[in-house]
C-alpha cells in the first residue's frame, strides 16, 4: 500500500486553495484600489465604477473576500442556512460560485447580545457565509472611495485608525486652545437600525442593485420572516462602511458654516473654535460658548441627521463645560483649574476593569484607579499627561 492510499489523496480544490500566492493576490487588489482612489480624487465617476466592476469580477478580489470571511472571528457562526466554510474544498467552491447575475441574498439570522449596561439587548443580523463573502468583495471596491472622501477626523471602522487616535485628537484640540471651553456630546439614537434606505441607495458609490438586495433581505426570528424598511444590520461586514458613509460630510458642513479663522459677530468678533471628533456614531463637537453649541450647531447637526433618517438622543446628547469633564470612548477628558488637561479611564470603565479580576486582586486594581485620579494624589506627585499618539 502506497503512502498516498494510506493517507488519502488531496482533492484538486484543496490543492488550488493551498497553491494561492497571497502576496500576488494582495498586490493585485491593492493596485486596483489605488487606481479607484486616484479616480475618485479627480472626480472621474465613470472610471471609478469601471474599476470597481473590474475588482469585484477579479479572481484576486473573490479569493481575498472568501479568505476574510473564513478567517475572521465569525468564521464559525452560520447564517440561516447553518452552513460554514471550514475546509479548503468549500472555500475554493465558494470562489468559483461568485456571480452577480441571479444572486439573491438570504434573510439574516436574528440574534441578541447584552449591551454594556447588562440590562438591554442589542439585535444582530447574521448573514450567510455566501452573503458575507459578497459583502466583503464589494467592500474591497467601496473602501477606496470612502477613505478618499471621508471626514478628516473620523476614526471608527477605518484602516490604520483607532480609539487612541480619536483621544489624541481630543487632547490636541483641548489642551492648547484656551478658547475651546464647551463640548457637545452627541449620541445618535439607534444609528444602525434607522439609517434611511433611500438615502443609502442614492449616495453610496457602489452597485445599487446589489445594495438594495442586501438592505431589503429581511431577517428570520423564531422561524418568522420579517421585512426591513430601514437601517443596516449590525453584524454585516459592510454595515460599518455604510454608517460611516451616511455620517461623513458633517465635519465639512461645520467647517463651511464656522471656518476656523473667521470671527463671528454673534461672539463679539471672536473665533468659534468649532471642531468635530467622531468615532463611528459617537462624536463630540467643541465650541467657544454654550449658546453657540445649543443655538446654532445642534440644530445644524439635527438637520444633517434628519436627511439620513437619524436623530439625536435627547437624553444622552448634552453640552458640558470642559472643566466639568466628559466621557468619550471609555476615557474621561477633563481640564482642571490649573490649566492641565488630563485623560484617564472613565469611572464606568474602571468598574468594569475591577469586575474582570478575582476578588483577591480587586484591591490592587482599586489602588491603580485611585493613583490615576489627580485629586486623590499628593500635591508633590507628578501628574502624567497624554503626550503621544499611543499614550494610554
Amino acid at each position: 500500500m502506497t503512502m498516498a492510499k494510506a493517507i488519502g489523496a488531496v482533492s484538486s480544490e484543496a490543492v488550488e486553495w493551498y497553491a494561492i500566492d497571497w502576496q500576488a493576490i494582495h498586490r493585485n487588489v491593492r493596485r486596483l484600489q489605488v487606481r479607484i482612489a486616484q479616480a475618485t480624487k479627480v472626480g472621474r465617476g465613470g472610471k471609478v465604477r469601471a474599476l470597481q466592476r473590474l475588482l469585484t469580477h477579479s479572481y484576486s478580489g473573490k479569493v481575498l473576500a472568501v479568505r476574510r470571511v473564513t478567517e475572521n472571528d465569525g468564521k464559525k457562526t452560520p447564517g440561516v442556512d447553518q452552513e460554514i466554510w471550514d475546509t479548503p474544498e468549500k472555500k475554493t467552491q465558494a470562489v468559483h460560485a461568485f456571480q452577480r447575475r441571479g444572486y439573491q441574498p438570504q434573510p439574516l439570522r436574528r440574534v441578541y447580545i447584552l449591551k454594556s449596561d447588562k440590562k438591554t439587548m442589542r439585535p444582530l443580523g447574521i448573514p450567510t457565509m455566501k452573503d458575507r463573502s459578497h459583502q466583503a468583495l464589494h467592500l474591497l471596491a467601496l473602501d477606496p472611495v470612502l477613505e478618499t472622501t471621508a471626514d478628516h477626523n473620523s476614526y471608527g471602522f477605518r484602516q490604520q485608525r483607532s480609539c487612541a487616535d480619536a483621544i489624541e485628537q481630543c487632547f490636541k484640540v483641548l489642551s492648547h486652545a484656551p478658547n475651546t471651553q464647551w463640548i457637545l456630546e452627541g449620541d445618535i439614537k439607534s444609528c444602525f437600525d434607522r439609517i434611511s434606505h433611500d438615502w443609502l441607495l442614492a449616495h453610496v458609490p457602489m452597485d445599487r442593485v446589489i445594495l438594495q438586495k442586501w438592505l431589503k433581505a429581511g431577517y428570520m426570528e423564531k422561524h418568522v420572516l420579517h421585512e426591513t424598511t430601514d437601517g443596516t444590520p449590525q453584524g454585516g461586514i459592510i454595515s460599518p462602511a455604510l454608517s460611516n458613509c451616511a455620517l461623513d460630510g458633517l465635519e465639512q458642513l461645520l467647517r463651511e458654516k464656522f471656518p476656523t479663522k473667521k470671527r463671528l459677530r454673534s461672539l463679539g468678533g471672536k473665533y468659534p473654535a468649532v471642531n468635530l471628533i467622531r468615532y463611528a456614531d459617537d462624536f463630540v463637537i467643541t465650541g467657544r460658548t454654550k449658546e453657540l453649541l445649543e443655538g446654532e450647531i445642534k440644530p445644524l447637526v439635527e438637520q444633517f441627521l434628519h436627511e439620513r433618517g437619524l436623530e439625536l438622543s435627547p437624553a444622552k446628547t448634552v453640552i458640558t463645560h470642559v472643566e466639568k469633564g466628559f466621557d468619550f470612548l471609555g476615557q474621561n477628558v477633563r481640564k482642571y483649574p490649573n490649566g492641565k488637561l488630563l485623560i484617564k479611564p472613565s469611572k464606568k470603565n474602571s468598574k468594569i476593569l475591577s469586575g474582570w479580576y478575582p476578588r483577591k486582586h480587586q484591591s490592587c486594581v482599586g489602588h491603580v484607579c485611585r493613583r490615576s485620579d489627580p485629586l486623590a494624589q499628593p500635591q508633590n506627585t507628578r501628574l502624567v499627561q497624554l503626550s503621544s499618539a499611543r499614550g494610554e
